[in-house]
């Protein structure tokens, strides 16, 4: 699904950045559009929390799908 591979993706580069954040204290996201509180930065990790949420749904149709194959 199409759909699935936005929100991985989306996730992908939001842990990239907390990665650039926990080494080496640069925010990737903000140094791009300005600042943590810049319109751009906010909009920007709310579509990527928003990513993980729909991610949290993988675990579960992964759960499903195997279980669907045992019977």
């Amino acid at each position: 699904m199409i759909m699935d591979r936005i929100a991985l993706l989306l996730t992908i580069v939001g842990a990239l950045n907390w990665g650039s954040i926990g080494l080496f204290r640069f925010d990737i996201v903000a140094w791009i559009f300005g600042g943590q509180a810049a319109l751009g930065s906010r909009v920007v990790y709310t579509i990527v929390a928003l990513a993980g949420v729909w991610c949290i749904s993988l675990l579960f149709r992964a759960r499903e799908k195997y279980r669907s194959l045992d019977e």
